[in-house]
């Protein structure tokens, strides 16, 4: 059973930077197996969206709207990803959850409704 634990978020001012992980247990993400793991947010009252997936053959894939300003990492040792974020605006305040899908097949990067996996989620605020 895949398990996904979130950790970090809070609050910080604009401007500020942030670093969320997510540590997953059960997701097989060795060297030539087939997965996506990423990092979803939602605001109040918006629909949860995609911040960005990272699958298998070491892609990532990021929304524009944090592009150049946040950055996903995984340390495979510890099958861990990571979401820094840099140069936070208000905007960027939300729920932020880890979510995973193995044996994901298409080419398209995975909208949420794909994801299998999710953790509970951790709050970041961005105060102005």
């Amino acid at each position: 059973q895949v398990q996904l634990a979130e950790s970090g978020g809070g609050s910080v001012q604009a401007g500020g930077s942030l670093s969320l992980s997510c540590a997953a247990s059960g997701l097989i993400t060795a060297p030539g197996y087939n997965y996506c793991m990423g990092w979803f947010r939602q605001a109040p009252g918006k629909k949860r969206e995609r911040v960005g997936i990272a699958n298998g053959n070491g892609n990532i894939a990021y929304a524009d709207s944090v592009k150049g300003r946040f950055t996903i990492s995984k340390d495979n040792a510890k099958n861990t990803l990571y979401l820094q974020m840099y140069s936070l605006e208000p905007e960027d305040t939300a729920m932020y959850y880890c979510a995973a899908v193995q044996n994901y097949y298409s080419d398209y990067v995975p909208s949420a409704y794909a994801m299998d996996y999710w953790g509970e989620g951790t709050l970041v605020t961005i105060s102005s």
